[in-house]
């Protein structure tokens, strides 16, 4: 049987895991994957240089032995046209800064690869909707790595308000914050093509765009810079955005974003993270860094979310669980039962982050970076 052969470009964080004592998310579920199938897989992990191959196949060693598995990873350095054969790939994670989605994936699409991409997706409107026409064209896949969608917590959100359980939304309340790590040291190099809003902020985007199906009609962004400029940082400390959206009905709400990346390291979690709607009929609040689990270790102490992606022990070796990690199992799963026949590109678009459903996200973003822009003016979306 012809392996089916997984491109990841990006060797980072989320997915090897790199400046931190973890494994990543990406490299992890791949190899999860792979382990777990009946059928040969090969992975390939494209680093932009020697230094970050050599971390990431030191990483890649470590998912292996920690998922008991000999799975095999291999090694590419360079870009996306310094790949000979790029058609001969089934499917890609794309992984890389924000302002490099639009360039590399195009390239994905235009090869016929079905892709997934962490959000955003790209950083204007004109960009997405160009991705799209592209991948529609060529009948391709394409994803976006909207993890939360598959948080249960999310999911029952989304339930609650389909329901009518209470009444029609007024308005939600997010807050959204991580620590200063990520700013000073692990997007150092790219900071400036990103804002704690694009970063952390789309997430809630786009989960109130999946429970509600309503259009954002305007926008309103302030932020301060005060921390990260006294460490000669041009960036925002946080940001806050309104969104007045529309239901198909013509009913109004609202949402308000607050978000900022300046947390303290000593903080018990990476990601502080809280959603509350406010219906006529009722509330929901969700704390989605509270999952009920605190843990005093030779470490310290730290509350963890056993939820987004995390190893747990099965006999000699672990497996690795989480909503992080099925978001990127459903993408490889789907990509498969497209080359079997089984399934058609079609048929995940209303159940699926597509591209086209990034459009929405995507509206907001660019709309809040304007506001910024114009020092807090409401931005107009038609």
């Amino acid at each position: 049987m012809k392996p089916m052969k997984i491109l990841v470009i990006g060797t980072g964080m989320y997915v090897t895991g790199r400046s931190t004592t973890g494994i990543g998310t990406i490299l992890p579920a791949a190899v999860k994957y792979c382990r777990d199938v009946d059928f040969p897989i090969e992975i390939y992990l494209l680093a932009t240089n020697e230094n970050s191959k050599e971390m990431a196949v030191e990483k890649a060693r470590e998912a292996q032995k920690i998922l008991n598995t000999s799975v095999a990873v291999k090694f590419l350095v360079g870009s996306v046209s310094d790949i000979t054969s790029l058609e001969s790939f089934d499917c890609a994670v794309v992984a890389t800064p924000d302002a490099s989605h639009y360039d590399i994936t195009k390239k994905l699409l235009e090869n016929n690869i079905h892709t997934l991409v962490v959000k955003p997706l790209a950083t204007t409107l004109s960009e997405v909707e160009d991705l799209i026409e592209i991948a529609r064209k060529q009948n391709v896949y394409g994803m976006v790595e909207f993890h939360k969608r598959f948080d249960r917590s999310n999911k029952y959100l989304k339930t609650v308000i389909e329901d009518g359980l209470i009444g029609k939304p007024l308005y939600f309340l997010v807050q959204y914050s991580q620590k200063k790590v990520i700013p000073e040291f692990t997007f150092q190099k790219w900071l400036d093509q990103t804002n704690i809003f694009q970063y952390l902020g789309i997430h809630y985007v786009d989960i109130i765009f999946h429970a509600t199906q309503a259009i954002p009609k305007k926008v309103l962004s302030l932020g301060q810079k005060s921390y990260l400029s006294s460490k000669n940082i041009d960036n925002y400390d946080s940001i806050q955005t309104l969104v007045e959206w529309e239901e198909s009905d013509g009913h109004r709400f609202t949402s308000c974003f607050l978000t900022n990346w300046i947390e303290e390291e000593h903080a018990p979690a990476m990601s502080d993270q809280r959603i509350k709607v406010i219906g006529t009929k009722g509330r929901l609040e969700e704390n989605q860094k509270d999952r009920g689990v605190k843990i005093v270790s030779k470490s310290g102490y730290e509350e963890v979310n056993p939820d987004f992606c995390r190893l747990y022990r099965d006999g000699d070796s672990y497996d690795i669980e989480g909503y992080g990690i099925e978001s990127i199992l459903t993408f490889l799963r789907d990509v498969r039962s497209i080359k079997e026949g089984k399934a058609e590109v079609k048929d995940f678009e209303s159940i699926r982050p597509t591209f086209s459903q990034s459009i929405i996200p995507t509206k907001v973003i660019e709309a809040s970076n304007r506001s910024l822009e114009l020092s807090g003016e409401w931005v107009v979306i038609e």
